[in-house]
């Protein structure tokens, strides 16, 4: 990939290319941006949670099932991404993710603005193994989680930031990511020991 490509808005104007049709597969998605492209495929799931999508029926358990299947691909090294046709074929209107790409232009200009190498050694490694095993782990729970569509969001965004920092080999951002599943871990053990009090 070209420096350029390594950001948010390359992402957005890819999933807008393809929101151009009524119907727009995941397969749409990626031949716009590549089958090898583990990693900015994992990022685009995760914003797209993120975003309004989140609140469809049925949307956190796919999300998670596609950030899954594409980390495990992501930590043994594939380096040519495979689907299986179900979820290859699965569609959502143009129109909802063309709103959804404006819903987050704003959003990903400002992270994208901020964003530069450093922190490294979180990005590259034995470090970006153990975060993409982290990616693999999070959306366990979502498919639990989808009378709430915040939750899941929530955990999207954490996988995002995990994912842009290795995706740009800017450390910071899988630190904040990090930061957040911290946050998360403790806020569910506070909420554990005081059901059970």
């Amino acid at each position: 990939m070209r420096q350029d490509e390594h950001t948010l808005a390359h992402l957005l104007d890819s999933m807008e290319r393809a929101a151009e049709k009524e119907a727009v597969s995941i397969n749409d998605v990626l031949h716009e941006i590549g089958d090898r492209s583990i990693t900015p495929l994992i990022l685009i799931v995760a914003l797209l949670l993120v975003s309004p999508l989140s609140g469809i029926p049925g949307v956190s358990t796919l999300a998670a099932v596609t950030i899954i299947l594409l980390a495990v691909q992501a930590v043994t090294g594939r380096r040519r991404l495979w689907m299986p046709q179900f979820l290859l074929r699965r569609e959502v209107a143009g129109h909802r993710l063309s709103g959804c790409v404006r819903f987050l232009r704003r959003p990903c200009a400002f992270v994208d603005g901020r964003c530069k190498p450093r922190l490294q050694f979180l990005t590259t490694g034995p470090m970006r193994f153990i975060t993409l095993v982290v990616v693999t782990i999070i959306p366990l729970g979502w498919p639990f989680m989808e009378v709430l569509p915040m939750m899941s969001s929530l955990g999207a965004g954490t996988v995002a930031l995990l994912v842009f920092g290795l995706f740009t080999r800017d450390g910071l951002f899988v630190l904040l990511g990090y930061v957040c599943v911290v946050i998360t871990l403790v806020a569910g053990g506070l909420l554990v020991l005081t059901a059970a009090s």
